[in-house]
């Protein structure tokens, strides 16, 4: 077999555009969405300028933008805000208290369920969602165990991405692989058709990261060490209608239950009262007291006050739905480094900032040092703000949000949205309807029923999600078309010529692996699902293997925090390095691709 020769100038084009775009998903000063439009731009401009016709006729560059309305798009964006729908309920709050209960008998049991019911739950919903429930509530019982989070949180995030595997609706590059490969004229795979060598493979996996995974991971510090003794300095508000108005401090003082600490009380805004016993409160007095953020919040209720992020809060009262949280600034938040005035967290985030507790000092909202103060890795940050911003912001990972009080309280509409769940998930399952179907249906149902308004549906669609996609859709649909993904699929025969289906197969899910941990999962499987079609028809080879080796490659996801989002988050968290994830990741990935190759080739007979 001769080297293959590039059929035409537009496939080359192509082949060198596929490489700028690969080349730009890595460059993190570069937004993903910023690469993906401008991938976007090039193609419909370059092909209305340079227009290309085969025998199948002339491509129309409005015909990239299709992506925005493809059935795989609108089942990913469906199925975001079907999963913010279970997460705003607190739908699956009881499984993460069920979990924190075992972990106080026995931590080695409890983390083997861990990662099966993160597997699991991966299986059907977006991923995110669940490692940011499951973040706190390991944190939590490791504190209370006094026991290290290093060996249970990277674990934890790993067994969520394998889960994802198992079926169509696991992760959008699943979706978008079936989808594409059902475009090109392959039947579609059916939800649970790739499940089992996912069952066989998984279980290996879940074996690894339960007994081998935690020794490989070296004693880290997370931000949030030493939780116990961090206290905050805060002021407490006594408005017109308080009923302590006219009473004594020593009053106040019993009401709160005698643990109070004022430490001055400060009066019309700058006069300065010691905290002595007999003083008397009046309207608009606020008391500087020394608390927990636990304990603070306790405060606030008991005395009927409110907490102040600084003097000038005194004139608006904060809104019924805020919620007191502490957050950590990580070592990746661009946060770092800066001075809190430029960090602007209230209009960035929303977020009322009421003190700063560092590893040498403690500063309230009020100090005059306070903006010019550098905020710092593992500085933590008690603010305010309403529960839909802090869990936006629990998602983000820009800010690490260390406490439970942010936590969505397990609402009555929670049974209700598991419902809706069950029924997308089950509709597709029977092929009753396709799971984008399915999904917008259950949308419209959780947002009719209440259980999600629509500010926080829209707030679930991730922007980059959306771009990145619609760039691969049309990068892979201009490689097709032009004949570079056939011209790639030849280059890699040609490499592999003397080598059996079954290695050919093996190194394409090891390309896509190696692929996915550099760019975009989402890319890489797009690119990658016409260039596998291409392979096995060169070879005369049945389509859905292949195709599955680059479902798969494209998930192992596990070498680099960078890989994928919830890698990112649980790298934040815990306090990895960079060189944690390569240890335990890349045997895992190898461990993966190995067991996925064996029962691919047993299974389609290669």
């Amino acid at each position: 077999m001769d080297f293959p020769v590039i059929p035409n100038t537009h496939a080359m084009v192509m082949l060198m555009m596929t490489g700028v775009a690969l080349f730009l998903f890595t460059r993190e000063k570069i937004p993903l969405e910023t690469s993906s439009l401008l991938i976007l731009v090039m193609l419909v401009i370059g092909f209305q300028v340079f227009p290309f016709e085969n025998a199948q006729g002339a491509i129309k560059p409005l015909e990239f933008f299709y992506g925005f309305g493809h059935e795989a798009l609108v089942a990913v964006s469906a199925l975001m805000i079907a999963g913010e729908g279970l997460v705003r309920t607190g739908a699956l709050d009881p499984v993460a208290r069920q979990l924190a209960k075992l972990w106080k008998w026995n931590a080695g049991l409890a983390l083997l369920l861990t990662l099966i019911v993160g597997a699991v739950l991966s299986a059907f919903m977006n991923n995110t969602p669940i490692v940011v429930l499951m973040l706190p509530m390991l944190i939590g019982a490791a504190a209370r165990s006094n026991s290290s989070t290093s060996g249970v949180l990277l674990p934890m995030g790993f067994a969520t991405l394998i889960g994802g595997m198992g079926t169509t609706i696991g992760t959008s590059t699943n979706l978008l692989v079936v989808a594409v490969a059902a475009d090109m004229g392959m039947a579609r795979f059916g939800m649970f058709d790739f499940m089992q060598p996912v069952l066989i493979a998984g279980s290996v996996a879940i074996l690894y990261l339960w007994l081998i995974a935690p020794r490989l991971i070296p004693e880290r510090q997370p931000p949030m060490a030493d939780t116990s003794n961090r206290v905050f300095q805060a002021h407490l508000l006594l408005a017109e209608d308080n009923p302590l108005i006219g009473k004594t401090l020593a009053e106040v003082l019993r009401k709160a239950g005698g643990s109070l600490q004022v430490k001055r009380l400060i009066r019309e805004g700058s006069l300065f009262i010691s905290p002595l016993p007999d003083v008397e409160i009046k309207t608009g007095d606020r008391l500087l007291v020394s608390a927990t953020s636990e304990m603070l919040k306790e405060y606030e209720a008991l005395l009927d006050a409110t907490l102040l992020a600084g003097p000038e809060a005194a004139e608006s009262m904060p809104e019924d739905d805020l919620q007191l949280a502490e957050v950590a600034v990580t070592g990746g938040s661009r946060l770092r480094g800066l001075r809190v005035a430029d960090a602007r967290l209230k209009s960035r985030y929303g977020l009322d900032l009421l003190a700063v507790h560092g590893a040498r000092d403690v500063m309230t909202a009020s100090a005059p040092a306070l903006n010019q103060r550098r905020l710092q890795a593992s500085d933590v940050l008690l603010v305010q703000g309403k529960a839909d911003v802090l869990r936006t912001l629990k998602v983000g990972g820009e800010l690490l949000v260390l406490d439970s009080t942010s936590d969505l309280p397990h609402s009555a509409k929670a049974p209700l949205a598991l419902l809706i769940m069950v029924g997308i998930v089950t509709l597709p399952a029977f092929g009753i309807l396709p799971i984008s179907m399915s999904a917008v249906l259950g949308s419209l149902i959780l947002i009719g029923t209440g259980c999600l308004q629509w500010h926080q549906a829209t707030r679930a669609l991730s922007v980059q999600v959306v771009l990145i996609i619609v760039a691969s859709l049309a990068l892979g649909s201009a490689l097709m078309k032009t004949g570079g993904a056939e011209y790639l699929a030849q280059v890699f025969l040609y490499l592999t010529q003397s080598m059996s289906p079954t290695w050919v197969l093996a190194l394409l899910m090891l390309l896509m692996a190696v692929m996915t941990n550099v760019i975009s999962n989402n890319a890489a499987a797009v690119i990658g699902t016409p260039i596998a079609i291409s392979i096995a028809q060169e070879m005369g080879m049945p389509l859905e293997p292949f195709v599955l080796a680059v479902l798969f490659g494209a998930n192992l996801s596990f070498i680099t925090p960078m890989a994928y989002k919830t890698n990112l988050l649980v790298m934040n968290a815990g306090g990895y390095k960079f060189n944690d994830f390569v240890r335990v990741g890349t045997p895992l990935t190898l461990l993966m691709w190995l067991a996925l190759t064996a029962v691919l080739a047993f299974s389609y007979s290669l």
